[in-house]
């Protein structure tokens, strides 16, 4: 019998342990490892922080679901992986042995590189939805009392979609409430353009987000360093294209949400062989580990490269087609091994994003996500928005049933027109 642990229960992790338990004969076990009771889903933590969503909507508890399709779960968390030992130690001192370790955790997330970001600090958040419900309580407290708002990315980060949607998922709401003219906006990102998006851009992106931005009246920076945060101020450097100093900013603000760089967590940094030096899992194009072959890693825990080098450090992102094709060649391969079979399997790694703006949104695909590409398309229109709410309640349903069936290359492909991401 061969034991497969499962490290994380989100947009990954789930997905993952759902079709390991459907592919492997029922001699073998799967465990699923989180530091929480819920999946959450966290593509709605934009809504949430301004209140059009409450924990209930997004947030459920996973135990039975897990359970019933035959799947043990610990919330206890991981403390340490020991590789050499295929062990991974929990945060209750107690060791769990695994014959195959799916690590799809996500990041840390790295407020502590800048001083005052951060839930700790002076910025909101919607990384998680702990973050969100906090910017939730406070986005009243705001609106009662109005004033500059400074949004968008900070040096590093690596998913600028949720500061795009924030940011007009907020102008939006402020429209709505009649208190727009009162709340000057500024989208703050390292991106050395707007629509950059970590990618190089995408089809007319620049264009697209630079006149939405416009019309909605959002000034921005790019090429932008922030230094420090203090209560109420925002210490900015911007670069020009060659790297050097073009101006200093002080940004007053009465509220802010600025997503920060991402690092690989606790429980694997450092790990030599198995972490690049930020501590995301290295991984060949079967989503393996090169030294711990029996190692996989999906999501946003996986290590890779900038797709160019920009004045201001960004990375990439992992949306939410990659992530699903990542879980499907690591369920895969890992059945393969076990049948004594070549683990051949490649994920897709093209990015596919539906980015909510309140009323409308826009929408990117990415084939393959580093150029030159096959398909470099981007639009938007009212039909995202309608999207991205049929997504949020297909998905939780889907995770609720226990289905494996895929979403993106299924009902998303079909309804751009796209019919395969190859």
């Amino acid at each position: 019998m061969a034991h497969v642990v499962i490290m994380g229960a989100g947009v990954g992790g789930m997905p993952a342990a759902y079709e390991m338990q459907e592919k492997l004969d029922k001699q073998h076990k799967v465990t699923v490892v989180s530091d929480r009771e819920n999946f959450q889903f966290t593509p709605s933590n934009p809504w949430a922080a301004v209140k059009w969503r409450e924990r209930k909507h997004v947030e459920f508890p996973v135990r039975a679901y897990l359970e019933r399709k035959g799947i043990d779960f610990l919330s206890t968390g991981v403390k340490r992986v020991h590789p050499e030992q295929n062990l991974i130690e929990l945060n209750d001192g107690k060791k769990l042995a695994y014959d195959y370790l799916i690590i799809a955790t996500g990041p840390k997330l790295a407020f502590d590189e800048v001083e005052g970001l951060g839930p700790q600090g002076f910025t909101h958040s919607v990384c998680t939805l702990d973050h969100a419900m906090a910017s939730h309580d406070e986005w009243e407290n705001f609106c009662r009392n109005p004033g500059p708002i400074v949004v968008g990315a900070v040096q590093g980060a690596s998913c600028f979609g949720p500061a795009y949607e924030y940011a007009f998922i907020m102008e939006t709401d402020l429209r709505r409430r009649k208190i727009r003219t009162q709340v000057p906006m500024t989208f703050v990102t390292s991106e050395p353009y707007i629509g950059h998006l970590g990618l190089g851009g995408v089809g007319d992106s620049k264009g697209i987000l630079e006149s939405a931005m416009r019309d909605k009246h959002i000034k921005w920076i790019c090429n932008a360093k922030v230094t420090k945060v203090e209560a109420g101020k925002m210490y900015v450097t911007e670069f020009d294209d060659l790297g050097q100093e073009r101006k200093q900013h002080e940004l007053p603000f009465n509220y802010s949400m600025m997503l920060p760089s991402f690092k690989g967590i606790d429980a694997v940094f450092g790990i030599e062989g198995l972490v690049q030096a930020r501590g995301f899992i290295t991984v060949d194009k079967h989503q393996r580990n090169q030294k711990f072959k029996n190692i996989f890693a999906v999501g946003v825990c996986v290590a890779i490269p900038p797709v160019e080098a920009t004045p201001v450090p960004v990375g990439t992102p992992k949306t939410g087609y990659m992530i699903e094709s990542m879980v499907t060649a690591a369920v895969h391969n890992i059945h393969s091994d076990l049948t004594g079979q070549p683990a051949d399997r490649e994920a897709t790694w093209n990015a596919v994003c539906l980015a909510d703006f309140g009323e409308s949104g826009v929408a990117f695909v990415a084939i393959p996500q580093i150029p030159p590409r096959n398909v470099n398309w981007f639009s938007e229109g009212k039909w995202v928005h309608l999207a991205k709410v049929a997504f949020e309640k297909y998905f939780i349903r889907k995770m609720k049933k226990g289905s494996s069936e895929p979403f993106y290359e299924g009902s998303i492909m079909k309804m751009l027109g796209i019919e395969k991401l190859k």
